[in-house]
């Protein structure tokens, strides 16, 4: 039996619930470094590289790290490793 409409809770729902604006500004700054550091690390692990043999070429080479920084950002934004948290909390007690 097929489920619909299920929402899964995500680390990145904290968001939607902020409602002071630089609180949203903290938290979205937090989520970008994380996509940064996270884009570095999977670059440095190899993915994005072309492969030697059957490679797409100059095209696959020019926007392989347009898709690692997507595919970064994407796992930042639904709770990545945690950076962001822990960046979120240190900007905020800095504020007060």
């Amino acid at each position: 039996m097929p489920v619909s409409n299920v929402s899964l809770p995500s680390a990145a729902a904290p968001l939607q619930q902020v409602a002071d604006p630089r609180d949203t500004m903290l938290r979205q700054a937090a989520i970008d470094l994380e996509a940064s550091f996270l884009s570095e690390m999977l670059k440095s692990a190899g993915l994005g590289k072309s492969p030697e043999a059957f490679g797409g070429g100059s095209g696959e080479d020019q926007f392989a790290s347009l898709l690692v920084n997507e595919q970064a950002r994407a796992m930042a934004e639904s709770g990545g490793i945690g950076l962001a948290e822990s960046i979120y909390n240190s900007l905020k007690e800095a504020q007060e």
